[in-house]
């Protein structure tokens, strides 16, 4: 939920849920996850239902968690996204099935539980959950106060929730132009360019890479399609394993590419750690 995944979940517009019966007033689409999920949950748990519309079991599910969270008066936050409409979130928390809840809180998940369950193990599941983050988030169960954002990120977060990639990476290269050194600028500077160049890639690449592992803008592409599909580990082996087999030219241009997806994430990420432990390895 950090680095590039970030950002993947704004490759097209967020489609807004439909269907007859959908939560409303918890309604959660990939324009406004950030807000209501990330950030909200700096402030107390937020409770994500991934439900179906095809599925009464999840929506009678949610309807539920609904009713508690009203019971509740404000200890906790309710997040329904409709599945079908926002399948860049359900890849991002890897959901293997729907229904699926899971809990966030200090913008990492928690604890979930997968499949319809009665309400007396739901209240259960929601009172350890309010209990393990007791006292260990910002909030105290009342609505966060609005945030005073730098009017140049929300130019760019509402230029990407609308699609407008160009716009949005013009609003951080201005950002970038009058204040060179800004991390947060060039961060999301960097999500958006890989983000841009993998969306126009076949995900195709990855079986002639597979076929032919001396084709170096196959591996390169493929990597990338994988990154963007949530698999950063095979990304990483993948030019890994280029540089091991490579020399000169081929092989600096693989360690480059592998050094700017690092890039995207948090450094102290666990497999970044790893991978670049193997390239160290693979050089040397």
């Amino acid at each position: 939920m950090s680095g590039a995944v970030d950002l993947s979940g704004l490759k097209q517009p967020a489609a807004a849920p439909g269907g007859a019966g959908a939560p409303g007033d918890h309604s959660v689409t990939e324009a406004d996850f950030e807000t209501k999920v990330i950030r909200r949950s700096m402030q107390v748990p937020v409770v994500v239902a991934l439900y179906s519309q095809r599925s009464p079991g999840s929506v009678e599910l949610v309807r539920t968690l609904e009713r508690l969270n009203a019971d509740d008066r404000g200890a906790w936050d309710l997040a329904a996204i409709e599945a079908e409409a926002n399948m860049n979130i359900v890849q991002a928390l890897r959901v293997q099935g729907i229904p699926t809840v899971i809990a966030v809180a200090g913008g990492q998940p928690l604890a979930d539980f997968e499949g319809a369950q009665p309400e007396p193990q739901v209240r259960q599941w929601l009172d350890a959950v309010v209990e393990a983050t007791a006292g260990k988030l910002e909030g105290n169960g009342a609505q966060a106060e609005p945030e005073n954002d730098d009017p140049r990120f929300v130019a760019a977060e509402n230029a990407l929730a609308e699609g407008d990639i160009a716009g949005a990476e013009a609003a951080y290269e201005a950002i970038l132009a009058e204040e060179p050194n800004n991390a947060e600028a060039k961060a999301a500077l960097r999500q958006l360019r890989f983000l841009t160049r993998a969306q126009q890639i076949d995900p195709g690449v990855v079986a002639t890479a597979d076929a032919d592992p001396g084709d170096l803008d196959a591996a390169l592409d493929a990597a990338d399609v994988e990154l963007l599909e949530q698999r950063p580990e095979a990304a990483f082996d993948r030019i890994i394993a280029v540089v091991k087999r490579t020399a000169g030219d081929d092989r600096d241009r693989a360690r480059t590419r592998l050094l700017e997806l690092f890039e995207l994430f948090d450094q102290a990420e666990p497999f970044v750690i790893a991978a670049r432990r193997k390239l160290a390895a693979a050089l040397y």
